[in-house]
């Protein structure tokens, strides 16, 4: 054989090789991925979740190719979330008043815009709480800041192991140009460290101010920045300790409802009475010690509101007003501010407690963290999918009890945007 003929045998040899070798790399490729992802799948450990209040292992539940709406999304992937779900608190009581408890979700029926919803999550009254303390140290508290630290540290011991709080006051600091301003402080972050919450009550200052509003948006922006653990879904609330009565935030009510609202955040206000005091000291002439002025913010709020079709100069300065025109104005903003309170709370299924001095605040915390300890958490991911950002009204009803029983949970929510 000559040499010509020898070279080309062997490089057709090569070629089939090589052409052997692709066909069987492809078909590796074309099939290991699936098998490879199988194998990863069922080798990762899922999160157990709550349907219906029990807890399915992985051996129950098989994680779907595309994670539905609330699931844990690992880092990397892309999924579109068509809904959310939507998280009610709920308490059940007696025609007494006395909580029910033992209740389970065939108990409960939950309707959104006229169409009854399948409850998917569903936690009973032992399961933990998380809170956003906030307490009011401004205009007639200032004096009397050991008493709030008292029923703040009385509150917390009344809660449970598992319940985490983070508490958020007023202060006043001092601007570059020496003004003394009202502020926000978050004192603590939530923490079930009893020692720490302590420590962020005695560190309690007190403002010059009332920036109230502010602070109910800190609480959904701050406190509770970060999603609830699956634990805790539905089991989240602000208790504020004020008269209600804001002098100083840059937000307005209308924004703080809404913040809380999407946060799905239950509201309770021990409403603290302060309208003597206040009104006592507007009274005096602008020159007197003691003396309290309604800021420039008030006025044009109450301008806004009630008159809003004046002249923003006729409501130009407190102290060139009239004594009758000062306690109108106050008792107003006073009124206002309980209409305000009681509208959180009805609407977010929470409650408000009327403390006629600060020595009733005590009392008024007890009731609140029995209050919080009779919660039912509820969950549906619901029918309606639209993203439109639109408000859904939620009723919520109770079947298959004895005896005639009442429900206080929120009336509705915002869905989300595109």
């Amino acid at each position: 054989m000559s040499r010509l003929m020898k070279r080309r045998r062997s490089l057709l040899t090569r070629v089939m090789l090589l052409t052997a070798l692709a066909v069987t790399f492809t078909g590796w490729f074309t099939l290991n991925p699936p098998q490879a992802q199988q194998i990863t799948n069922q080798q990762q450990q899922q999160r157990p979740r709550r349907v219906n209040g029990n807890e399915q292992t992985p051996t129950e539940t098989k994680k779907p190719d595309t994670p539905a709406a609330g699931d844990e999304v690992d880092e990397g992937d892309v999924v579109r979330v068509d809904t959310q779900l939507v998280s009610v608190p709920a308490v059940v009581t007696d025609s007494s008043g006395r909580p029910l408890s033992g209740l389970r979700p065939e108990n409960f029926r939950l309707i959104e815009d006229g169409q009854v919803q399948t409850i998917t999550n569903f936690g009973t009254a032992e399961t933990p709480f998380e809170i956003a303390l906030l307490l009011d140290t401004s205009g007639s508290t200032r004096d009397d800041v050991a008493l709030i630290r008292s029923a703040a540290n009385n509150f917390i011991e009344a809660l449970r192991p598992g319940d985490r709080v983070g508490v958020i006051a007023f202060n006043t600091a001092n601007t570059v140009s020496a003004e003394s301003v009202a502020t926000v402080e978050v004192l603590t972050q939530l923490t079930s460290d009893r020692d720490a919450l302590r420590s962020a009550i005695d560190n309690l200052g007190a403002s010059n101010g009332t920036p109230y509003y502010d602070a109910l948006e800190r609480v959904a922006d701050a406190i509770f920045r970060e999603p609830p653990r699956d634990e805790v879904r539905g089991r989240r609330a602000v208790v504020a300790l004020t008269d209600g009565v804001d002098s100083a935030s840059h937000s307005d009510f209308a924004s703080a409802k809404l913040k809380l609202a999407r946060a799905g955040i239950a509201c309770y206000f021990i409403q603290v009475n302060t309208e003597d005091f206040v009104e006592d000291r507007l009274m005096k002439d602008c020159q007197d010690d003691g003396q309290l002025t309604l800021s420039q913010r008030q006025i044009e709020r109450y301008r806004r509101i009630f008159f809003p079709t004046a002249k923003a100069e006729t409501f130009n300065s407190f102290c060139q007003m009239g004594p009758f025109e000062r306690m109108s104005i106050s008792r107003e903003l006073y009124n206002l501010a309980r209409r305000e309170m009681n509208d959180l709370a009805k609407g977010s299924g929470g409650r408000s407690f009327v403390a006629a001095s600060l020595s009733d605040a005590r009392a008024a915390f007890a009731r609140v963290a029995a209050d919080i300890g009779t919660f039912y958490s509820i969950g549906y991911y619901p029918s309606n999918k639209a993203r439109d950002g639109k408000y859904r009204a939620i009723k919520l009803e109770v079947r298959g009890v004895k005896e005639k029983a009442e429900v206080r949970a929120r009336d509705g929510y915002y869905a989300p945007k595109q």
